[in-house]
């Protein structure tokens, strides 16, 4: 087993899960700004296009643990076509995009724990407590 492979598909869901918070906090911020154009990314076919292979890895420090960079994962934003466009040209719906980010937070929390389950285990295998 690799060291790189330790968290798997896990590690990438959770960074693509915490880049569509702020799309999606973004959206409910600007609910009220004229001509604001809700945006939002296909989770699955960003997912779906990564590979531990496809990511690069970098540090600014030997000390820090390695860090993808924003443009580094495949989201393509796309805008949201809106249920009913205000007349003031702001596509957000308020209730929509909180139903994402509730759901978004719910899978953010299942990818930690994923990824906390495998360092409990490793943490048993090296010290057997």
């Amino acid at each position: 087993m690799r060291l790189s492979n330790i968290f798997g598909v896990h590690e990438q869901a959770l960074m693509l899960r915490g880049e569509r918070v702020n799309v999606l906090a973004t959206n409910i911020a600007n609910a009220d700004t004229p001509n604001y154009k809700s945006r939002d990314f296909d989770f699955a076919a960003a997912m779906s296009g990564v590979s531990q292979d496809t990511l690069p890895m970098a540090t600014t420090s030997a000390l820090h643990v390695s860090n993808i960079s924003p443009g580094a994962l495949n989201t393509q934003l796309q805008y949201r076509v809106p249920y009913q466009p205000a007349l003031d040209g702001n596509t957000v719906e308020v209730g929509v995009e909180q139903s994402h980010f509730a759901e978004n937070a719910i899978h953010y929390q299942a990818a930690l724990g994923f990824i906390n389950a495998r360092i409990s285990a490793m943490n048993l295998a090296i010290t057997g407590t």
